[in-house]
């Protein structure tokens, strides 16, 4: 009896381990879809689905917000686009409440989006939240300079400590250099290794990868 009840233990964990990904991942993508749909609510009501085929098209928001984010960096991209986007930026930036949102979301997207940004280009190893303990980071830049000043001379670096299993909230702190250990996997390795509470092992780079993060590190060491 001891052996079935086992037996059909192990069948539900089994079934539970692939139906559960699975599970997630259809409801994830009936969020976005779901989502994204409402962006066809800024069509008038003659060019909408239901009014052109006389019934709603699930996922037709998809293609149409892809459709109008292709069309905003083409029209960014020309330089009347560009001065549209400078008079939008000075209206908002100028009205009150929603300045300090806008700036501030606008600020944390072109840092991590613009290809010229620092954020989250090398994941870490930081001594936290004591000296004897070490937790993955991400190195997101350099202090600002109006903290350096008040700083030793020694060399700084900036790195955002994410919690586990959300990394979208966590800590940011600035750590000498020495007190680092750059990690031989990318950021999006790192980001699983740290939402699965370390469940998931990233493999392990090829050589040629491996001996070049050496000779990095190496020699940011010896600056």
């Amino acid at each position: 009896m001891k052996q079935i009840k086992m037996t059909l233990r192990g069948y539900l964990v089994a079934g539970l381990l692939i139906w559960l990904p699975l599970a997630v991942t259809a409801w994830v993508l009936n969020l976005i879809v779901g989502t994204l749909d409402q962006t066809l609510n800024l069509l008038p009501d003659q060019w909408q689905p239901s009014h052109l085929f006389g019934f709603n098209i699930p996922g037709l928001g998809v293609l149409f917000a892809f459709l109008m984010l292709l069309g905003t960096g083409m029209l960014a991209a020309n330089v009347l686009g560009q001065r549209l986007l400078d008079f939008w930026h000075g209206l908002l930036s100028r009205t009150p409440f929603v300045k300090s949102i806008y700036n501030s979301v606008k600020q944390v997207s072109d840092t991590l989006l613009s290809d010229s940004g620092q954020a989250f280009k090398k994941a870490l190893l930081v001594r936290w939240p004591h000296q004897d303990a070490w937790t993955v980071a991400f190195q997101t830049g350099a202090p600002a300079s109006q903290v350096k000043a008040v700083m030793d001379d020694e060399e700084f670096v900036s790195v955002y400590v994410p919690t586990t299993p959300n990394p979208t909230s966590g800590y940011f702190i600035i750590v000498p250099r020495r007190d680092t250990r750059e990690l031989s996997m990318s950021v999006d390795d790192a980001l699983k290794y740290v939402i699965s509470m370390g469940v998931v092992v990233p493999n392990p780079p090829p050589a040629a990868q491996r001996q070049r993060l050496n000779d990095e590190h190496n020699s940011e060491a010896r600056l």
